[in-house]
């Protein structure tokens, strides 16, 4: 039995918690009745509670692990230059990917049509969600910290990567008198990634009872209604996935996609139980250098990606938008698609790689073509699952731009990559 437990892998572990708990979640919301053990003590005490504290943990890790990678690692790349280059190209290849995610997710929409006949009317939603008031110049003056420590304390994660930066730019460039302090920097990276590794030996339990809260809520029920809807976004999404990526791999790096598809599995099955894109920045540096990535580029551009590279939100974004104007019978112009790929392109940069921030971000890409926002409330039931495949593509988004980049640099080692 002891050499059956030692074959299984983090991942495949991961992957049976999250089958467990899909089970035992149907199984709790169609064969179950409703009762306060059930829905107060069980779903909301034990599972929740216990999932919760497996997400606070890969919380607790996240800033610090963020600060002290990228410090280490502009440290290690040494000079503006290079960092410039990887920097540069990385901004553009998330910024490419998240416009095309959007007209994907437009064009998909368009041709299956999600909410038509539903003839909703203007105010038979009640729905209050939290205003985003973003705008471009906001944006680019809010990536400069006025507080370091603030920015650390509220994790603010784009200040915290600009401030990382500087921090490992003056380390590089002033080596030899802060000798000390650099190796500070590489030995509380190496303290935050052996705690990770720490905390990861709990994912397959954490992802059991997430999984199993979110299908014991929702069920079947919620999901049949809204099909269209999800399809289109899940369509979308694949689209993104085995199309985009996995072309611009094979232009670019020149690598088996479906080999990529296979040793970044890990990192999605727990991106998906987890539906967040910050939570897994440690695991998803770690795979990423098992695949042949040089640690000195993932430390930097897989950080970035979690906070500006949300091509999964945009693509429900873009569907959400077409879905919402069926809904209330609203037509929309040329004009509104490319505002609506503007608005939603500006949206993603500086959004929390945090559950259900789609959300929020949608309020604004919605009041800028004119529809309700209150329509948010018809997709709000399924949003979680949503969330959940939306952020696997998130982080394929983010792997693909970290391989395409290093193999630019040279920092890809490809026979290491072709040898899993």
């Amino acid at each position: 039995m002891e050499k059956q437990n030692k074959k299984l892998s983090q991942s495949k572990k991961i992957f049976i918690g999250l089958i467990l708990g899909l089970i035992v979640g149907i199984i709790l919301h169609s064969f179950v009745p409703d009762s306060h053990f059930k829905n107060d003590i069980l779903v909301e005490g034990i599972f929740y509670t216990l999932g919760q504290l497996f997400i606070r943990l890969m919380q607790m890790l996240v800033v610090p692990l963020v600060f002290f990678s990228i410090a280490d690692g502009c440290r290690n790349l040494g000079d503006t230059e290079t960092l410039g280059k990887v920097g540069i190209r990385i901004v553009i290849f998330y910024m490419f990917t998240t416009s095309l995610a959007i007209l994907i997710a437009l064009s998909f929409a368009s041709l299956v049509g999600p909410g038509k006949g539903m003839n909703m009317a203007i105010g038979s939603q009640s729905f209050e969600v939290d205003k985003a008031d973003i705008s471009l110049k906001d944006t680019i003056l809010d990536f400069i910290p006025t507080n370091p420590v603030g920015a650390l304390a509220e994790g603010n994660m784009i200040q915290i990567i600009i401030f990382a930066v500087l921090v490992g730019l003056l380390i590089a460039s002033m080596e030899e008198r802060l000798i000390t302090l650099g190796n500070i920097v590489t030995e509380m990276n190496d303290l935050m990634m052996g705690m990770t590794m720490w905390v990861m030996k709990l994912a397959p339990i954490g992802v059991f009872f997430l999984i199993a809260r979110t299908f014991s809520s929702l069920g079947y029920d919620a999901i049949i209604s809204m099909l269209s809807y999800m399809g289109s976004v899940l369509g979308s999404l694949a689209v993104q996935l085995l199309i985009v990526y996995m072309l611009l791999i094979v232009i670019f790096v020149r690598v088996n996609p479906f080999s990529f598809i296979k040793q970044f599995a890990p990192v999605m099955t727990f991106g998906f139980s987890t539906a967040s894109s910050s939570a897994t920045v440690p695991i998803h540096i770690q795979t990423l250098e098992d695949m042949g990535v040089d640690k000195k580029i993932s430390s930097f551009t897989i950080p970035l990606g979690a906070t500006i590279n949300m091509d999964g939100t945009a693509i429900m974004q873009g569907v959400a938008v077409i879905f919402i104007s069926n809904a209330y019978g609203i037509d929309l112009t040329a004009t509104d698609f490319m505002t609506v790929i503007l608005t939603a392109t500006i949206a993603s940069v500086g959004t929390a790689g945090i559950p259900s921030v789609g959300l929020i971000t949608l309020s604004m890409v919605l009041e800028s073509v004119g529809l309700p926002v209150e329509g948010i409330a018809i997709i709000m039931g399924i949003d979680r699952i949503l969330d959940m495949a939306r952020t696997t593509i998130n982080l394929a988004g983010d792997a693909a731009g970290t391989m395409i980049v290093a193999n630019s640099v040279g920092a890809f080692n490809k026979e290491k990559f072709n040898s899993k």
